[in-house]
């Protein structure tokens, strides 16, 4: 477990795609218990230890997942992940097709099927539907594949991974929306590269970068936009 940040109030960790961030059906361990134990041992503190989770990434995504130490910085966060006011999310994704559009603005209605765990593009009007936005732009591109970086504008379930999908772009390695095989670790090429926000309690600007999974195709796609800065 890489520790991207840490204070008093919160602490931030770089999530693999192999890692669930709470409890599932399918019993591993998550990051939760994790970073609890973390705390528990680092701080020698007795008792159950408080951990609060104001987000969440899906499991097959990599990338940078923020937690709450105290109560106080957890209400906070909460409050400020639901409006999308005083926090951003930067997201780097891998997609075959890249966008007509080297840059652009996406807009769209999804609808949630919990079911089966999916959300789909909907007509405006459509019940339970919420509208989803988010701005991409093209980092780099190598013969097969293209780097994306996307600001999400809102958080919708599954946002980016429909609305790449919609336009054609599906992340690779997402069967789950049309692209056309696996990736051999099991995730999808989508990385939560960075949360930018004022801190809780401080109200201190605070920025958390995680790096790029280590394989191939991200070093290589990677290699010339100094991500270690």
């Amino acid at each position: 477990m890489q520790i991207l940040y840490e204070d008093n109030h919160i602490i931030a960790v770089s999530k693999t795609c192999r890692e669930i961030v709470q409890a599932d059906k399918t019993g591993d361990t998550p990051l939760l218990d994790m970073v609890k134990a973390y705390i528990k041992q680092k701080y020698n503190k007795p008792g159950e230890v408080f951990l609060g989770l104001p987000h969440r990434l899906d499991r097959p995504t990599s990338g940078v997942v923020l937690f709450a130490r105290t109560s106080k910085a957890l209400v906070r966060l909460n409050a400020m992940f639901q409006t999308h006011e005083s926090i951003h999310k930067t997201y780097w994704a891998i997609v075959a097709n890249p966008p007509r559009e080297p840059e652009g603005y996406l807009e769209h209605w999804l609808l949630r099927k919990e079911k089966e765990n999916k959300s789909y593009v909907v007509r405006e009007g459509t019940k339970d539907a919420k509208l989803a936005k988010l701005r991409y732009r093209t980092l780099t591109r190598s013969d097969r594949y293209t780097l994306l970086e996307i600001t999400l504008l809102t958080g919708r379930h599954h946002q980016i991974r429909c609305q790449l999908a919609a336009i054609g772009s599906p992340i690779r390695g997402d069967l789950k929306y049309g692209a056309p095989r696996s990736n051999p670790d099991g995730g999808i090429s989508l990385h939560a590269r960075e949360i930018a926000f004022v801190h809780p309690v401080s109200k201190q600007p605070i920025s958390i970068t995680a790096p790029v999974p280590d394989d191939n195709l991200w070093r290589a796609l990677t290699l010339n936009l100094n991500v270690n800065e």
